[in-house]
């Protein structure tokens, strides 16, 4: 008695979570229908009871599933061939069957209908449960595989780079709120690493699910409710089969709303009350499913102005803005220049398979001059057209879009040398800072020895 109350102790500990999962249990006994009800009830939000295919299918369509517990012998048609007509309409829930009549030839069949176990009658709770913690913690898998299939093109090095000032404080503070569920916005410059940011935030949060990001300015608007919602088929023209989420996917981990400015005005409504009240609603559907995700927003626009302007619901901004963390332009962390460079010419010569660029302390002075409209972004691209075209870093960039040290018809059309150039930039630098020399090398992103060292050799030029 002791032995049986200890395993559902430890049984009651490890399904906790499921709370914000559904079960759907179809058999035509009563008594099994009823067994299973009472104890799995107190491990899930939802748990609903069929007897029929029919009804189950009912049931199916008008909310989502975890979870399916069927019998195989059912009135009508086979639990089996449910299933696998489920699986053919591209369902992923994962099932669990159950049966009085076993032998190898069906044992078989369960397993090719894509069931996670298959359990002879009778049973114990205690061995269901066993058999829900595998089958729902392979769903898990399986999720997260899909997710990394989906976003593979997006996926980069999710480090943070960098050692000034304004990335310590930024690193230090997403420690401070990763482990909470606070929502949290991230404003800054297209390229400044927005999602790098999300995705630490994520991994040092310890949450087990998947990390999801989403591009709102990706996605129409007639798409964006199924695309974050899913749907039940034949919600609209087209809907042939359910279809999860990203909502769903992302449960237990993190969804990132990237450019979450560009998200219509009815779509902001919809993720308010999702927000306030932790569900959602598949389009079709009149059920609330539960969800435990965390999201993290981003933008480049100035969402105080987007309410102002009405262009952003005033209620879902300051939901958003619990915490927010501005990602600072490359132009104002010129100091990081070096380490950001030897990261990616590092990084991008593996992948390629060529040798490290020699990138002289020239090199790097020329880039601490560029401007860098496209931020961190840009700066990698730079370094990989400069590994595959074997050139300095300055001749990969477009002269057009040089503003850091004059324009193009002062320079490049000019044929001016780039050491002149940076002379040029330099000395206009000093003359701003009134001549003071560690305000000057502060701006330009170098050591004041180096700047001294430059003015050194230009005044001695002068006197030959």
């Amino acid at each position: 008695m002791n032995k049986i109350q200890t395993d559902d102790t430890a049984n009651n500990a490890s399904l906790h979570n499921y709370k914000h999962n559904s079960v759907l249990i179809v058999d035509d006994e009563p008594g099994i229908r009823q067994f299973l009800k009472k104890g799995l009830t107190q491990h899930f939000g939802l748990v609903e009871v069929a007897e029929d295919v029919q009804s189950a299918e009912e049931l199916r369509q008008r909310c989502h599933f975890d979870l399916i517990i069927s019998d195989i012998r059912l009135p009508n048609m086979s639990g089996v061939d449910w299933v696998s007509d489920i699986r053919q309409q591209g369902g992923t829930t994962s099932v669990i069957f159950i049966t009085a009549h076993a032998n190898m030839e069906i044992a078989i069949a369960a397993l090719q209908a894509g069931a996670s176990d298959f359990i002879l009658k009778p049973f114990r709770m205690q061995q269901m449960l066993a058999s829900i913690q595998l089958a729902l913690s392979q769903q898990k898998i399986e999720r997260e595989n899909r997710v990394l299939k989906r976003q593979v093109d997006q996926i980069f090095d999710s480090g943070m780079i960098g050692k000034c000032d304004a990335m310590v404080d930024i690193c230090h503070v997403l420690q401070r709120v990763a482990p909470m569920p606070t929502t949290v916005l991230l404003e800054g410059e297209s390229g400044t690493g927005k999602e790098l940011a999300a995705r630490a935030l994520h991994r040092w949060s310890k949450r087990k699910g998947s990390f999801v990001p989403i591009n709102c300015g990706a996605i129409s608007a007639e798409l964006m409710e199924s695309e974050l919602f899913g749907h039940t088929k034949g919600a609209f023209t087209g809907a042939q089969q359910m279809r999860e989420g990203l909502f769903t996917y992302a449960d237990g981990g993190t969804l990132f709303l990237d450019e979450i400015g560009e998200m219509p005005l009815p779509m902001q409504v919809h993720l308010l009350r999702v927000l306030e009240e932790k569900t959602i609603r598949p389009v079709g559907s009149n059920r609330e499913i539960p969800i435990d995700v965390r999201v993290i927003a981003a933008t480049n626009r100035n969402l105080s102005k987007e309410v102002e302007q009405g262009n952003f619901r005033e209620d879902l901004f300051y939901r958003i803005n619990v915490v927010s963390i501005r990602m600072p332009a490359l132009r104002e962390r010129m100091e990081d220049i070096p380490v950001l460079v030897q990261h990616f010419a590092e990084l991008i010569s593996r992948e390629l398979g060529v040798p490290l660029p020699d990138i002289s302390d020239d090199d790097l002075n020329s880039l601490k001059a560029y401007d860098w409209p496209g931020n961190i972004r840009e700066l990698k691209n730079i370094i990989e057209r400069c590994l595959l075209l074997k050139r300095s870093p300055m001749q990969c960039i477009d002269p057009h879009t040089f503003k850091g040290v004059g324009s193009v018809s002062e320079y490049a059309e000019s044929g001016e040398r780039l050491e002149d150039v940076e002379k040029t930039h330099i000395l206009n630098v000093l003359e701003t800072e009134k001549g003071n020399k560690s305000a000057a090398a502060r701006r330009l992103g170098v050591s004041r020895k180096t700047l001294e060292r430059k003015v050194r050799r230009w005044n001695e030029e002068l006197s030959e």
